[in-house]
């Protein structure tokens, strides 16, 4: 099946625009997957070939693995090509930042629940049983799966959303969430450079109240790459936009700057203002 990569990509140049994976195969598979699992890259051609590794060593077979590269000019794309028969869709093209490639990804999913992982990042062996198993077996919109940064991250606490964006486990390798659900909130606010997700979770559970839960401790289900693209925006960078994203939610300004403003108080140390703060 051929795509029409215009109504998909975000790209400018069509010299370095490349495509690829089993659905340019006239004989590929018509039925739905369960799953359709989106990874994002750019010159990571390393850590990317351990994401890859750990989703075709899944137990559960049912999905599709799409990969949105950024123009990578590292090796990346020998690396994509080298599983092209094990990928269902790669693209390569140019965009303006991670976020672009995961609507790229959302509108290629063709599976009934929906994960990103980005490079570097891993899925355990059970990852995709598991989370098949709370979306088969309740009714849910969505699922955070507990995930290994340097410690194990499972807590899912949706109330904290109103004063602590500290919630849920982690986004790239812990988030699901139905095809459905993610068409009825629509795609990632590319306005924010860094932090798109959580103007997407504020949607999901403020606006729409849809419904999720988290895995437990012992059901993990990622492992988390440190020193990923948002640990490269600063502190302060992180602050004005979740700022903006709760105002833009119609969260209560004079409510929003306090927040903001204790942030900074916390984070005084980071931001060089400690002694301002004595």
């Amino acid at each position: 099946m051929k795509i029409n990569y215009k109504n998909y990509g975000t790209y400018k140049n069509k010299k370095t625009f490349q495509e690829g994976g089993k659905r340019l195969n006239k004989n590929y598979r018509k039925e739905k997957p369960f799953f359709s699992i989106i990874t994002t890259v750019k010159n990571n051609k390393i850590k990317l070939e351990k994401t890859i590794k750990s989703l075709n060593n899944q137990k559960f077979k049912n999905f599709e693995h799409l990969i949105i590269d950024a123009g990578s000019t590292d090796g990346t794309l020998e690396i994509i090509k080298k599983y092209d028969k094990k990928i269902d869709y790669w693209v390569s093209r140019s965009d303006k930042g991670i976020y672009y490639g995961f609507n790229d990804g959302i509108k290629l999913a063709r599976g009934d629940i929906i994960g990103i992982i980005n490079s570097g990042d891993l899925y355990t062996q059970n990852s995709l049983m598991i989370i098949s198993k709370y979306f088969t077996e309740f009714r849910l919109d969505f699922v955070f799966g507990a995930v290994k940064k340097k410690k194990i991250l499972f807590n899912y606490n949706p109330k904290k959303i109103h004063w602590s964006f500290n919630f849920y486990p982690g986004h790239s390798s812990g988030f699901f969430i139905k095809n459905a659900a993610q068409k009825k909130i629509g795609l990632y606010d590319t306005s924010f450079k860094c932090s798109a997700d959580y103007d997407l979770f504020m949607k999901m559970l403020l606006k729409n109240k849809m419904i999720g839960v988290g895995t437990k401790k012992n059901e993990l289900i990622g492992i988390f790459e440190m020193g990923g693209y948002s640990q490269k925006i600063t502190m302060i960078e992180h602050i004005i936009e979740e700022a903006k994203i709760r105002i833009k939610n119609k969260q209560n300004v004079f409510y929003v700057f306090v927040l903001s403003f204790l942030r900074i108080i916390k984070n005084s140390h980071q931001l060089g203002l400690s002694t301002f703060f004595k």
